[in-house]
Order: C-alpha cells, then structure tokens, then sequence
C-alpha cells in the first residue's frame, strides 16, 4: 500500500486512540534498517510509522553529502516507492528536531511538501515533530504555534515535547538538568493544547520519567498517572476534549506501563534503542562465528561467501524485523493492519 494521506492518517489516529492501542515509531539510518521495518509491520499485520531523526538523516546521506535535509527526502522517497509492496499503512515522520536543528532539517522538508504539492503530488511526511523542550515553555509554546500554522496549511502532523526525557539521543544530552523537569505537569499540557488545539491536529510527547536510551530496573522511576491527570486537566479546562500523546523514551519499560499509557490516550511509541540493538546483534553474532571468515587473517583469503555483506545484513533486517513484531505485540496493534482506509 502507498504512504498514507493525511485524511488516511488521521482516521488511523482516531482508531488508534479509541480502541486503545498504539502505532510503534521505528527511528530508522538506512535502506536496510526501512526495510527490516516494513518486513516486520507485514509479519505482524500491523500498521506503523517510520521516522528519522537529524543523526539519522544526515547518516542516510552518506558522508559524501552530510545533509539532514536531503537525507530525510531520499528516506521518504525510498520507503514511499517500496511501500507500495507491502499491505500495511506507512506514516512517515521525523524525530526530535531541537531549535538549532529546524533551518537545515524541518523547515527544508516543510518547503519541499509545499513544493510537491503544488505540483499535485502527496505530502513528504505525515508529521513532523520540534522538540522545543529545552525552552521555556511560553517560548515553547509560540515557536509550536508558528511551526504548526506553516504544517496545518499543508495537512502535516506537528509533534511537540513539553517537559524533558532524560538521556541522551543523537548527541543531545540531558543529563545535566533537574529530575523535575522529567516530569509534565497537567497545567503545562493544558497551556500546550490551549495555545495549539485551535489551529490544527497535533500530537504531545508529555514526559513522565522517560529516558532515552537503555537504563535498568530501578533507575528511572515512570509515572504513567501524569498523563491521566493532565488529560482528565485538558478535558476540565477544554470542554472534554484531550490530546493524542506519544511515549518517547520507552526502552526497558514493562509491559504493564506501556499498557497504562495506551489507557490515557498514547497513540504513538517511539521505538530506536531497542532496534539498533537487535540490527547490530545479528551482525556481531555473524562476526564472531566467522571471524576467520570475514578477515584476512595469518596470510589467508578469507571467505568471500561469509564477508559478502549480504548474508550478514539479511541476518540483521530479520533481526530487527523480529523485534519489530514484538513491539507491535505490545502495543497491542498487532493483527490491526486497517487495509486501504
């Protein structure tokens, strides 16, 4: 099926969200890791998202070129093109734009859906999200509205983040700030839909405790309940209406609280640590049980059939699309795939 239409992506939000489950958000670097992706939402008759982040953009466009723009446009041109293969709905986002970020990632992707459409051509991405977490949140909030009335006008998603996840992502590191600010409070949710509610759809990344990155048991302590009491302030405040919200930072958290979030209304997870891992396991796994293989080693030649990229990435698109599967379990989209909407 083709990438879905923003009238398509909005009635799978809605679905999404009334019955309680969620699309996973594969943060993928390349051609193969889209690939691993799209086998795994096809295995699991599930639809999903597939999104990039500024590292991973300007990754995609070799070091040759070295751009977060045209990165993400060959990405979204690659997956649009072998979607089409494929009978499950693709979303296409972008991840975590920092205000720094927006001159040379969102804004270029923004004008380049303008330019197509102008053409009578399909939207680039389906959303893209500004993490302006790192600002006041007023400053926060007007930087949103201004992105956001540039998106609605081309029927694009904008994802904003209030509160900060903790850790560290593409080189942005968080760590030096306050535990307090990991977590969202309902007053600043309910500025947040206020300010944004009236002028187009938007998703909210709400933090409550989140981290990027792997942390074991223990270390961060998740309050799923901050997103019940900030939906239940936003319906008070807002005449029952509420946000669609996004987990960040979910890697190593259980079963049980991922289950709660989808309650209080997530309809997206970002999922990228988890995945990496399962994509460079398979390759290391490979490695090591051909390492006379894969090297020239004591003056021999190696083994071409086991140096050959090939088997060893074919290895970790399975991998990955594995645990593709299991995150779709998960979130209980699994086996939902809507067929053409």
């Amino acid at each position: 099926m083709p990438v879905v239409s923003p009238a398509q992506y909005t009635k799978m939000l809605e679905i999404a969200k009334r019955e309680h489950y969620a699309f996973p958000a594969f943060n993928v670097t390349s051609t193969e890791t889209a690939n691993a992706v799209l086998l795994g939402l096809k295995t699991a008759k599930a639809d999903g998202i597939i999104q990039i982040s500024t590292g991973g953009a300007e990754f995609m466009s070799g070091l040759g070129v070295k751009s977060m723009a045209q990165g993400a446009i060959a990405l979204a041109d690659y997956v649009r093109f072998m979607a089409e293969n494929y009978d499950v709905n693709i979303a296409l986002h972008t991840d975590h734009c920092h205000p720094k970020y927006l001159e040379t990632f969102v804004l270029p992707l923004i004008a380049e859906t303008e330019r197509r459409r102008a053409l009578g051509q399909p939207n680039l991405y389906n959303a893209h999200m500004f993490d302006g977490s790192e600002l006041p949140l007023a400053e926060n909030i007007a930087k949103s509205l201004e992105l956001l009335k540039r998106c609605a006008a081309s029927d694009i998603i904008l994802e904003v983040e209030i509160g900060v996840v903790g850790g560290e992502e593409d080189g942005h590191d968080t760590s030096h700030l306050g535990k307090e600010k990991l977590y969202t409070t309902p007053e600043d949710m309910v500025a947040v839909h206020q300010g944004l509610a009236p002028i187009g759809p938007y998703m909210l990344a709400a933090t409550f405790g989140n981290v990027h990155g792997v942390y074991k048991p223990g270390n961060v302590v998740l309050k799923p309940s901050i997103l019940r009491d900030g939906q239940a302030a936003i319906a008070s405040a807002c005449g029952g209406a509420n946000s669609l919200l996004v987990f960040h930072g979910g890697s190593g958290s259980s079963l049980q609280e991922i289950h709660e979030t989808l309650d209080y209304g997530v309809i997206k997870m970002n999922i990228d640590t988890d995945t990496q891992y399962a994509f460079t396991r398979a390759i290391a796994d490979h490695m090591f049980k051909n390492y006379d293989g894969v090297l020239k080693v004591d003056g021999e030649v190696g083994n071409k059939k086991t140096y050959d990229p090939r088997p060893y990435m074919k290895k970790a698109e399975q991998n990955m699309a594995d645990r593709v599967i299991r995150a779709c379990s998960d979130l209980r989209c699994a086996g939902k795939a809507l067929g053409r909407i």
